[in-house]
């Protein structure tokens, strides 16, 4: 592989760059009008302009990105995560132009974006999931019978959808009477499939992921597990590698489940299989994400391996570098995902950065598509950072993510560092003993 097109913006995009300058591929870089002052756009080889801010008039206009592709007559197609990174028309498109997409099949990609269709595989293959519908809810009088027969509480999930949009948690009928109908509309204008279904809520879960990486040749393997149950709005906000507070045995047993759910779909190239463990780790399949994910560099951090350097292997049509007795998982890992948005109410809080510092240190990696005097427009997630602690234990990671968080300043706009340092004070965090509930059950912090 010589030359990649990268169908993305900001971290991810520098991020992918970063190993292709290593292996020595040239890049092309696209970016919006929002974006043009952006670091990624002087990283690249080449830069084109490809629309203007809003993300259906740039990053998702598929004709264009082809049309470019061909233009600088590059060899693949590397799509991030988010936009069309699990889109399979997309996927397809390129193929019949000639170009590699640099992820896993077309049929991979519609099987694993259908929550109930990827529930149905996981049950063939033996994969615990969720109890729940099988299929679609046809209307607002079956889901609310499935639901009864199921128990209180329970999700109103889009089949069709994905980081946090189209679910609704429901405590009783009346709940998924209000919410039916809106749930069905959004589903169908995000996701243009309007299916819903039914699925029993797990209290007090954890939200556990494994890193899965497979290729063309039948070999798949686990670079261990993930725990990211720190989130608001189902959208992460703080990872950590390995999982902490859950044995050695669930572990075990977890990784290989998510081994055995990338084999029963010959999966190729890097995915993340997801699962929610409950406090007598008792885990069940929720999604498998068929791309890289934001917090692949803890997983980096722990194996020493680059993902992007696999993941171009293996787009090339090469075996998996290394066989599962060859992975080993070293020291531990914490991602910080740095937002701009409001520390309290989580919103959005777009502007123009004044001051940025995020300083080099041993044990820490910065991942951000942003710096000092650039603007964060609304158009995009408002992710404008990612810091990466390692350490030796847990607790000196923790340790060293206190010292490194009070250091990092950034103003001109709010960012949820406040809640960072917050989190690390708090003794379900400390003792890894948290679940999904963590951030709705902290006390406020003041801004």
């Amino acid at each position: 592989m010589q030359k990649i097109l990268i169908a993305n913006r900001g971290e991810i995009a520098e991020r992918i760059i970063r190993t292709c300058n290593r292996l020595g591929i040239e890049t092309v870089a696209v970016y919006s009008e929002a974006d043009k002052d952006l670091p990624y756009v002087h990283s690249a080889t080449i830069a084109r302009h490809i629309g203007e801010a809003p993300p259906q008039k740039s990053y998702l206009n598929v004709d264009l990105l082809i049309e470019i592709a061909k233009e600088e007559n590059v060899d693949a197609v590397h799509p991030g995560y988010g936009f069309l990174s699990e889109n399979g028309e997309f996927s397809e498109r390129l193929h019949e132009e000639g170009l590699i997409f640099i992820g896993p099949s077309v049929d991979v990609i519609k099987l694993m974006g259908d929550k109930l269709s990827s529930r149905r595989t996981m049950i063939e293959a033996g994969v615990p999931v969720v109890p729940g519908s099988e299929q679609p809810v046809e209307s607002l009088e079956a889901a609310c019978q499935l639901a009864a027969e199921i128990g209180y509480p329970v999700m109103l999930k889009a089949s069709g959808g994905g980081g946090g949009i189209g679910m609704h948690r429901c405590e009783n009928q009346q709940d998924i009477e209000k919410t039916f109908e809106q749930t069905k509309k959004r589903a169908k204008a995000y996701f243009k499939n309007e299916d819903m279904f039914i699925e029993k809520y797990v209290e007090n879960a954890r939200h556990i992921e494994v890193q899965v990486f497979g290729d063309s040749h039948g070999n798949v393997v686990h670079m261990y597990e993930r725990n990211c149950s720190v989130q608001r709005r189902n959208q992460k906000v703080i990872e950590e590698a390995q999982s902490p507070a859950i044995s050695e045995g669930a572990r075990m047993k977890i990784c290989e489940a998510a081994v055995l759910a990338a084999k029963q779909v010959n999966y190729s190239n890097a995915g993340t299989v997801e699962f929610i463990m409950d406090d007598k780790e008792n885990f069940y399949f929720l999604e498998m994400n068929t791309r890289l994910q934001v917090e692949h560099p803890i997983t980096e951090s722990i194996t020493g391996l680059d993902l992007v350097e696999w993941q171009l292997l293996v787009a090339a049509g090469n075996p998996l570098p290394l066989k599962q007795q060859e992975i080993t998982s070293q020291g531990h890992a914490i991602e910080f995902r740095v937002y701009a948005e409001d520390p309290v109410t989580f919103f959005p809080s777009p502007g123009q950065i004044t001051k940025w510092h995020m300083p080099l240190q041993e044990g820490i990696r910065i991942d951000s598509g942003y710096g000092p005097d650039l603007k964060v427009t609304p158009f995009y997630d408002p992710m404008i950072a990612k810091i990466i602690i390692n350490g030796q234990t847990r607790e000196e990671t923790i340790d060293r993510a206190r010292e490194y968080l009070e250091q990092v300043e950034v103003e001109g706009i709010k960012t949820n560092l406040p809640f960072l340092r917050h989190a690390l004070q708090i003794d379900e965090f400390i003792k890894g003993d948290y679940h999904t509930g963590f951030i709705q059950s902290m006390k406020p912090i003041t801004n």
